[in-house]
């Protein structure tokens, strides 16, 4: 069995993850707008609750607020990107394919 190197590993593993999630907005959307009914399936009952809550938005602070350094830190954040290889070209077998000269007729 062919292993896979650790980053083609983790390119298909995200692949996969990005299609899950996709599959869980459309599924969790349509729940939202599903009749009571719909809530319950054969193994499993769906609940929706809803909640508010206070959020911080620092927009509404002043502009020289916002920019005054000693209400700034810095804050490092590491991030792991997969990029395709472009395809190269295959290479040729040396001597192939053959080439045969065709014998002239008479």
């Amino acid at each position: 069995m062919h292993s896979l190197r650790t980053a083609d590993e983790l390119a298909e593993v995200r692949s996969e993850i990005a299609r899950l999630r996709l599959r869980e907005r459309r599924l969790r959307a349509a729940l939202l707008q599903a009749p009571e009914a719909e809530l319950q399936g054969r193994w499993t009952r769906v609940e929706v609750t809803r909640a508010s809550r206070q959020a911080f938005d620092p927009t509404l602070l002043p502009e020289d607020v916002r920019s005054d350094p000693r209400y700034l830190r810095v804050a490092v954040a590491e991030a792991v990107h997969c990029l395709p290889l472009p395809v190269a070209p295959r290479q040729p077998r040396p001597g192939w394919p053959i080439h045969r000269e065709v014998a002239a007729s008479c």
